[in-house]
């Protein structure tokens, strides 16, 4: 903490010189390290405030004080910040602080995998909500009779891709259908793909002539979802293909800004992939997401669990996961260190 107040103190006073303000770039990121160095030293101070009061109770029961049920409630509430912040010190990928991108996309299988695609999309809007973060549907796809085609999401917050790359993958459910007459059962999968928000990575640079910009009338079924205008944008960046579309804002310009902020985080996230593939490739080592490699099976018939594979973590209660409560998986996923196989090449 002394070398993160001395930080602290040193960017303090370069923001005092009105030379640093007359460039931007430089501003917003002496604004950002305050940020998180200012969160660092607010996280310990509490920690410190909350086990100094444990500390009170505890003497103070040791006395015969009858404060024990207030012991009991400061060491949970101690216990619970404590094991938030180890977690959040996992977090130190590059981009682990930003704010993310999901996308969601149902398998083969027609209805069944689009209306699993959809309970993925309920299930992530309500981790969200759950965790207090900005959650917006930026493009929504339905399915003809039933759940969704595709969905994007946009989730802000502190540490919102740091938690949520643990969920990229393919998803598995096994369920008796709701679809089918014989009641039989089914296996559908759906693919969740989460990229950091780079909106200003500058790095980044993309000209006009490599894009096609196409404008249409939203396709979704409106509401809360989507805004039904003619005001919908797709976006075709030409060099790598890649299309990304947006229809939730009222504007066509403002769904331009926000589909460009998408096509953005995607162009930095296929350049990490890259740099990932070739330091896989000098290390001998290959890995892959596709149909039939999941990293997570929700089995709801012929008995319920939620197990992930690549940490052995499982939840018997599977309704309460498919309600948001995901964090237990995330956990498990940071705490194994298989995370490493996302953070990409050390600078």
């Amino acid at each position: 903490m002394d070398r993160k107040n001395a930080d602290l103190r040193a960017i303090e006073t370069e923001l005092s010189d009105p030379a640093v303000w007359g460039d931007p770039d430089r501003t917003k990121l002496l604004q950002q390290k305050r940020s998180r160095l200012n969160e660092s030293v607010d996280t310990a101070a509490a920690l410190e405030r909350m086990l100094d009061d444990a500390r009170t109770f505890y003497e103070l029961a040791r006395e015969g004080e009858d404060v024990l049920a207030d012991l009991l409630q400061a060491v949970d509430a101690l216990d619970a910040r404590v094991e938030e912040t180890e977690l959040s010190t996992l977090l130190t990928g590059k981009h682990d602080g930003s704010s993310a991108i999901v996308e969601i996309h149902p398998g083969a299988g027609g209805t069944e995998s689009q209306d699993w695609a959809e309970m993925l999309y309920r299930m992530y809007a309500r981790w969200a909500e759950r965790r207090g973060f900005k959650v917006a549907t930026l493009d929504l796809q339905a399915g003809e009779e039933a759940g969704i085609k595709s969905a994007t999401l946009s989730v802000e917050g502190p540490n919102v891709y740091g938690y949520l790359k643990a969920e990229r993958g393919v998803h598995r459910l096994v369920r008796i259908s709701p679809y089918d007459a014989q009641a039989r059962r089914h296996t559908s999968f759906a693919s969740v793909d989460v990229i950091p928000e780079v909106k200003d990575d500058l790095a980044i640079v993309i000209e006009d002539k490599d894009l096609r910009v196409d404008t249409y009338r939203s396709s979704g079924a409106g509401g809360q979802h989507v805004n039904v205008t003619d005001s919908a944008v797709r976006i075709t960046h030409l060099p790598t293909n890649i299309v990304v579309t947006c229809q939730n804002e009222r504007s066509q310009h403002r769904n331009r800004d926000v589909a460009m902020s998408i096509l953005r985080a995607k162009l930095a996230d296929r350049a990490r992939a890259q740099a990932e593939a070739k330091l896989a490739q000098e290390v001998g080592e290959k890995k892959k997401i596709e149909w039939g490699h999941q990293i997570r099976s929700y089995v709801l018939a012929p008995y319920r669990l939620v197990k992930d594979h690549r940490t052995g973590f499982e939840v018997g209660d599977a309704d309460r996961v498919l309600n948001g409560d995901v964090d237990g998986f995330i956990r498990a996923f940071l705490t194994s260190g298989r995370e490493t196989s996302l953070a990409g090449p050390k600078p």
